[in-house]
């Protein structure tokens, strides 16, 4: 993708690079970033140390017209990222008595004793300008570097989100003069080399649009950028692609851009007026979670059994004991009657019955990764049967998309 500024992120803190935590800053600077005509073309981390740090902005400056620094602003000894940003501009730090006055006017406030190294976070390289930061102690910094941009933003992500929209991103929107559009397709019941080949025998990429592929969870998105002068003229580019696309996809397709399987399944539930309940065994409730976790779920959500014992399938669910007897807790007869169960016992219009093997060992002879749906409705009943690769842990959450994926496609279809 060409075109715009170039940015870069370099995150800051030992915890990442230690695994303690997620670097989900970048992830969500990634995307802003492109909205406004910045793609980011360099990520890095880098643990708590001046010259590191240094280093790490100066190698990020070489890719890009922007970098944002993230981390490593706080009053903590460990706390370094201002000493290299003064380090990498050449400039000294610089107290600012506003600053200052503005964290002791906090602390009295709030009628805590304030240690002295909070003060650090008042010491500004020469040159650089404070930004607000309305929701934490530190400020963010902003100084030009021979010509380029380079922000320091808190690491926290809430502060980082304050600071962030609190004008960066529209300055480096307005600095770039164009918008980054990305347009995304999300798949299920393909896997990503199926998706890829329709895909790529169905639409030519222009050039200056980006496509790519992002599987997980039983879920291939299709995402395709660009960037342009304004958001109608990038639409004018992706808008074809992607009607082509939904057309050779077909039904592989449950949603765009911000969807949810469950988000989805729940809007043509409440579109259509129905309602639908869920009897699970190996998923413990989590098809019930999904779906109970979104604003608004009580109107198409009826509630759920985790009928996880194989006598609770009898007792609470109303699968037949001769049934369990023939074909054992673990079978496509056995999904089949816990979803009709739940259908009947919760009053749905949908009723979902999931069991099968999470692992790591066999249940009934069946090897872990068995698992086998259900969806009850009212015109009858829909069974599959998926062998899922992974540990315990995946196999579950992959068994909670099988089943939203079999309900979505009982579902009346969704009109424009």
């Amino acid at each position: 993708m060409s075109g715009g500024m170039r940015s870069a992120v370099v995150a800051v803190g030992d915890e990442l690079l230690l695994g303690d935590i997620v670097n989900g800053n970048a992830a969500w600077l990634g995307e802003r970033l492109a909205a406004a005509g910045a793609p980011v073309v360099h990520s890095s981390m880098v643990g708590d140390d001046v010259e590191r740090i240094a280093t790490a902005v100066r190698r990020a400056l070489e890719d890009a017209d922007v970098v944002l620094v993230t981390g490593g602003l706080g009053p903590t000894s460990d706390d370094v990222t201002r000493d290299a940003v003064a380090a990498v501009a050449g400039v000294p730090l610089e107290r600012w008595p506003d600053l200052e006055q503005g964290l002791r006017e906090r602390f009295a406030a709030y009628r805590f004793e304030m240690p002295d190294t909070v003060l650090r976070q008042a010491d500004v390289p020469k040159g650089a300008a404070p930004l607000d930061n309305p929701v934490g102690t530190a400020p963010g910094l902003r100084i030009d570097v021979d010509g380029r941009l380079v922000f320091a933003l808190p690491g926290p992500p809430h502060e980082l989100a304050a600071v962030a929209t609190g004008g960066v991103l529209a300055e480096i929107a307005t600095r770039s003069g164009t918008v980054g559009l990305t347009r995304t397709l999300h798949c299920a019941g393909r896997g990503e080399s199926n998706v890829a080949e329709i895909v790529e025998r169905t639409i030519t990429v222009p050039p200056g649009v980006d496509l790519a592929y992002l599987a997980g969870g039983a879920v291939v998105r299709v995402r395709l950028t660009t960037v342009a002068p304004t958001v109608a003229d990038a639409d004018r580019v992706l808008a074809p692609l992607v009607d082509a696309l939904v057309e050779a996809l077909g039904d592989t397709v449950f949603g765009r851009d911000g969807d949810t399987l469950p988000g989805v399944v729940l809007r043509r539930l409440t579109a259509a007026g129905s309602t639908v309940a869920v009897a699970e065994s190996l998923t413990g409730g989590l098809v019930g979670a999904a779906l109970s976790e979104l604003p608004g779920s009580s109107a198409a959500f009826r509630g759920g059994l985790e009928v996880y014992a194989t006598d609770l399938k009898a007792s609470l669910a109303g699968v037949p004991e001769q049934v369990l007897a023939e074909h054992g807790a673990v079978s496509p007869q056995t999904a089949q009657a816990l979803a009709v169960g739940v259908r009947e016992r919760l009053g749905a219009t949908y009723g979902v019955g999931l069991t099968g093997v999470a692992g790591p060992d066999e249940q009934e002879g069946k090897p872990a990764g068995t698992v086998h749906a259900a969806v009850a409705g009212p015109d009858g009943v829909r069974v599959v049967t998926v062998r899922l690769p992974g540990d315990r842990q995946r196999v579950r959450l992959l068994a909670v998309t099988s089943a939203l994926d079999l309900l979505r496609r009982a579902l009346p279809p969704e009109h424009p």
